[in-house]
């Protein structure tokens, strides 16, 4: 090979190692920038979530007892269980460390979350580290009070949906359907032909979907979803996302990271944060 033909070969080598490390640094930069987006909208939106419960919390508490004998899902803890009314998922054995997260299907912050790491919290659970549990709110349908009739109480409604869920072996599948088809604008709300859409959308069909339906129309798990929602109006959390690790806070931006959520779990410490959920 000639002088001039090896200086154009390693000339060209040269140029494809520049164009891959550029490639290289724009991946990073990129997945940065999404996570710092992600973190941005979890710490930026929790203060709405913060203030939705404070201003309502009085309200929902006034004149609100358990409703004895409700209906449960399959697999929901009962009502003298530390994470009462809440909604078991995965695999893990009794000494797993419990991971609690209160959540609100209409909540902006909670949707954030699911989007950044839902399927690592699943993931958690499904490997055994963790014993999940999802412990529904329902304090954001107070946004839509005196609102269309057709969507009022549609956090409970939603709930109580998921319960129906739930029975028909959906537990995951629409608990991600619900927060990926979450109203643009918070309170909104769904109508029941939504929350039936999302039960096919997360494969519910054939008897299953009647069932299902049945269900939904008869209302078989709103007195377990209101249940829910009074246990939230007592519980440390002061907005939703809230999570709770064997019953140590764990902030909504390590809820959002895989990473930093698994280095916890397997005995890292809590990193100093924004103001969570629990601020006043």
């Amino acid at each position: 090979m000639s002088e001039s033909g090896k200086n154009r070969r390693d000339r060209a080598a040269a140029a494809r190692d520049a164009a891959q490390a550029d490639e290289r640094r724009r991946e990073r930069t990129v997945r940065i920038i999404g996570a710092v987006t992600v973190l941005v909208v979890v710490v930026g939106i929790i203060v709405v979530a913060v203030v939705a419960k404070s201003s309502s919390s009085s309200d929902q508490t006034a004149g609100t007892e358990i409703v004895e004998g409700a209906a449960l899902p399959k697999g929901v803890l009962p009502a003298d269980s530390p994470q009462a009314f809440g909604v078991t998922y995965g695999s893990a054995s009794a000494d797993a460390p419990v991971l609690e997260i209160w959540e609100d299907f209409q909540c902006p912050a909670c949707a954030a979350v699911e989007n950044a790491n839902g399927a690592g919290i699943a993931a958690l659970a499904e490997e055994g580290e963790v014993q999940l549990v999802w412990r529904p709110a329902t304090f954001l349908d107070r946004v839509n009070e005196g609102g269309d009739p057709g969507v009022a109480q549609s956090s409970t409604r939603a709930v109580a949906a998921w319960g129906c869920a739930i029975d028909a072996g959906k537990t995951l599948e629409f608990h991600e359907t619900v927060f990926a088809n979450q109203p643009v604008e918070e309170g909104q709300g769904y109508t029941d032909a939504q929350l039936t859409g999302f039960a096919e959308s997360a494969g519910i069909s054939g008897p299953d979907l009647e069932t299902f339906n049945t269900c939904l129309a008869d209302g078989t798990y709103l007195d377990w979803a209101t249940n829910s929602g009074i246990a939230f109006t007592s519980s440390p959390a002061q907005g939703t996302p809230f999570g709770l690790l064997d019953g140590v806070e764990v902030p909504s931006q390590v809820l959002a990271d895989d990473a930093a959520l698994r280095e916890l779990i397997s005995g890292g410490a809590v990193p100093a944060s924004e103001p969570s959920a629990s601020a006043s």
